[in-house]
């Protein structure tokens, strides 16, 4: 078993609060590594790192900064089948998808790389008579991620990609359940010339969390993942006067209507539906078919593709996904399944009894799809994170978009249809912060930012694009006058133009 660390000062530590966590193979059920959890000496020795080593870097400039980062983007690209394999071992997720994750998190350091641009201030000549006006954004100094474990590298990059092309310092929380990939994002850091210190990873639960949202030299903090956690960090982090960026749970709704081009519509709600186990915050969750025979032939339609979902090691290059992150998600989702048979719902494939045989000891669960469910049922409230389809029939568009919009979690939503008109106003109207058109999974390429509405999303800046940027640094205004032709005396009078 391997016994993992923190990652402090440029340099591997060991956890000495004496507390581990198990991590566990998903594809065997095998516990394979001790995970250290921090205690609060630990964490504050991470920030009091990051904030010795920021200054520097922010004097570095930014492009400096952007080159070890470009340096980074190659060194990951190298190692990317280790990686994936590392990813996949302790995730669950196939290698193929694990290579998605890295690369889609590799693509906002791409896009960090450029943030010079985004950084650059404004200027005002002659504002007034002799008075210049500029303005300058200047990094936070110690910032911080606490990230999930289903998106193991990309969330990591989302949050350390652009903090640090900003010239801030990095502490951050990997999930303990499958740190291994953020420990040696950091490492890879480091070779890419990153001073020590700028990048510190500290594994922990609870204790670590609260640990860096009451330090005082954490100005920000990023946080992804369900929403009742959200909400918490959220509180006590702002309560610390802390600048809080927070993504929660998700509901993610996709409307099929009439006219929609049905073969395209079911591929999509598969892969939207099922990849990665159903372990993403933008999967497909819900479908709302609009019409009985719309709703009638997309359910014909999905039953056999759902039966025939090929469920397999994550080794497997042929399957379609892997297992689930843990045994008590596992169970967590089983007990959703019996919820929804119990709350009325139609159970038409009941994929819970699934035995890979050779991995009878893996977290493995068959896809399951639910018709008929309506909107009081918690599985229809509530967040699944598995392989479970919920479709929810409406009669009209009009209830398609009510229901999609009156959800109380608002991250991603997308629509099928060939009516320009439809899908025009449906992405004006709908309730939701991501809407896809003809796409199932409308994340936005790095240069847009990702964010939900509602309780999928608590603090005002976003991630990626250029709420990175705003998020991750402050602005400063200076306005200035020389002296020459100034008049000599005090004014008690408030400056105006006039």
């Amino acid at each position: 078993m391997i016994e993992l660390t923190h990652f402090i000062g440029g340099r591997r530590v060991k956890g000495a609060s004496g507390r581990f966590a198990e991590g566990f193979e998903p594809m065997t059920g095998e516990a394979i590594s001790r995970v250290p959890l921090a205690a609060k000496a630990e964490v504050r020795a991470a920030v009091e790192n990051a904030a010795a080593a920021q200054p520097a870097w922010v004097a570095a400039g930014p492009q400096r900064r952007a080159r070890v980062l470009t340096k980074f983007i190659d060194l990951v690209a190298r190692d990317m089948g280790p990686l994936a394999e590392l990813l996949a071992r302790e995730h669950g997720k196939t290698i193929a998808d694990a290579r998605g994750d890295i690369q889609r998190g590799l693509e906002v350091v791409e896009f960090a790389t450029g943030v010079a641009h985004l950084m650059k201030g404004e200027f005002t000549d002659a504002a007034a008579p002799g008075l210049d006006i500029y303005s300058m954004r200047q990094p936070l100094g110690v910032v911080a991620g606490i990230t999930p474990f289903n998106f193991p590298a990309m969330i990591p990059m989302w949050k350390f990609g652009p903090a640090i092309a900003c010239g801030n310092a990095f502490v951050l929380k990997p999930s303990e359940r499958d740190p291994g990939v953020p420990l040696r994002l950091a490492e890879l850091m480091i070779e890419a010339g990153l001073p020590a210190g700028v990048l510190n990873v500290v594994n922990g639960d609870k204790e670590a969390v609260d640990a860096i949202l009451d330090d005082p030299d954490v100005k920000a903090v990023g946080f992804v993942g369900s929403t009742p956690v959200a909400a918490y960090i959220y509180t006590r982090g702002a309560a610390a006067g802390k600048r809080m960026q927070c993504f929660g749970g998700s509901k993610n709704h996709m409307i099929v209507m009439p006219d929609a081009d049905m073969n395209q519509a079911v591929d999509a709600l598969v892969g939207a539906g099922y990849g990665s186990a159903g372990e993403r915050c933008m999967a497909i969750s819900v479908v709302a078919p609009v019409g009985e025979a719309t709703a009638n032939e997309l359910v014909k339609r999905l039953i056999p593709r759902v039966e025939g979902l090929k469920i397999g090691p994550s080794t497997d290059a042929t399957a379609d996904y892997g297992p689930l992150v843990t045994k008590a998600h596992l169970d967590k989702v089983k007990a959703y399944v019996e919820l929804g048979v119990k709350e009325g719902a139609k159970l038409l494939v009941d994929g819970r009894d699934f035995k890979l045989q050779g991995y009878e000891n893996g977290f493995y669960m068959g896809g399951c799809l639910f018709d008929d469910v309506k909107p009081h049922m918690r599985i229809y409230r509530e967040e699944i994170f598995g392989p479970v389809l919920s479709v929810a029939r409406t009669a009209t568009y009009a209830e398609a978009l009510a229901l999609a919009s009156n959800h109380e979690y608002g991250n991603g939503v997308a629509i099928f249809t060939r009516d320009g008109d439809a899908a025009r106003d449906f992405a004006s109207k709908v309730q939701a912060g991501m809407v896809g058109i003809n796409v199932p999974i409308p994340v936005p390429l790095a240069y847009y930012t990702f964010g939900g509405w509602k309780r999928s999303m608590f603090g005002d800046l976003n991630q990626l694009g250029p709420d990175a940027v705003r998020f991750y640094t402050k602005t400063k205004t200076v306005t200035s006058r020389w002296p020459s032709g100034v008049k000599d005396g005090a004014s008690f009078v408030i400056p105006t133009l006039s």
